[in-house]
């Protein structure tokens, strides 16, 4: 295994990959910068009857982009669920380790990029989840429940008169809840790799990658979704919650975009502090001018703790 995390990225929790490679290596499209970017990971069509206004937003464009980069390597777990579906960590620590031991099975090497450090956790580590009985939560008022919601997520949106929805919403937070820590590793030959620059050339190339986004359609893709339920998947990345703002004349425009790239700063900051602190990763400093050399400096690392 191989775990590449780009520390510029400020990906979902559902953009975790497993890519299936024959050999341990780092090509060249690892030194990309990924266009499937935080907002344009929650992508999708809806299985709904279209209207004309559904029609106006075209997303394959953006498929083809992603197939170009794929450069013909299978990737998992990628465009499996509708804005409007549940997926838990839970679900992917499950999807994540059935890929896992069916590719291991087939004695092939496996690079998983990421994104939330936790997903990544869960499938390698031995974390174990409890699921809550949700009848004890139609006992709470509304305000309890939703106490109760922001204090293990405070990014959630939810309705406050809506108790099915609000008792719904904290069952599926309390589905997540860890019951260990997890930390033993349940793979062998497990390398963890970080790329990382100054934090200066981060922001800035974190601001210019907000900048592509909308150049790119992000805008319209927003509006796409602005009319339909806002589930967690809607709400949760960084880009469209934003952008709902500016449509409900909140923020202007370009206060809009400012906020996409200061929660994305940050972002990648509690990212970054998380990998440091949660897990044994060797960090490799990302020379921008010439990516070749960040690359034979990682597969010469990779070749030592192999041979």
């Amino acid at each position: 295994f191989i775990l590449k995390y780009m520390s510029e990225h400020t990906l979902t929790k559902v953009e975790n990959v497993v890519v299936e490679k024959e050999k341990v290596e780092i090509k060249q499209e690892v030194a990309k910068e990924s266009k499937e970017e935080t907002i344009i990971e929650t992508k999708v069509e809806s299985k709904d009857e279209t209207t004309e206004e559904d029609e106006e937003f075209d997303f394959s464009k953006e498929y083809e982009d992603s197939d170009d980069e794929m450069e013909d390597i299978p990737h998992h777990l990628l465009d499996i669920k509708e804005y409007n579906e549940e997926y838990t960590v839970y679900d992917y620590q499950k999807d994540a380790r059935n890929i896992i031991d069916d590719l291991l099975s087939k004695n092939k090497n496996i690079i998983m990029v990421g994104g939330t450090g936790l997903y990544i956790k869960a499938a390698l580590y031995d974390y174990k989840f409890y699921k809550e009985d949700n009848n004890n939560y139609n006992e709470l008022s509304n305000e309890e429940l939703y106490n109760r919601i922001i204090s293990i997520d405070n990014n959630v949106i939810v309705d406050k008169n809506n108790k099915r929805r609000l008792v719904r919403t904290l069952a599926n937070l309390n589905n997540e809840g860890i019951q260990t820590d997890g930390d033993k590793l349940l793979y062998d030959n497990v390398i963890f790799i970080g790329l990382e620059t100054d934090r200066d050339n981060l922001y800035d190339r974190i601001n210019k990658r907000v900048d592509m986004m909308l150049q790119n359609g992000l805008e319209d893709e927003a509006r796409y979704f602005y009319n339909k339920e806002k589930t967690k998947a809607i709400m949760t990345p960084i880009g469209y919650k934003e952008l709902f703002m500016y449509f409900d004349n909140e923020l202007s425009k370009e206060e809009a975009i400012n906020m996409i790239k200061q929660n994305s700063r940050h972002y990648a900051k509690r990212q970054f502090t998380w990998y440091r602190n949660k897990m044994n990763m060797k960090w490799f400093n990302t020379d921008y001018n010439n990516f070749d050399n960040t690359i034979n400096e990682v597969i010469k690392y990779i070749e030592k703790e192999i041979s």
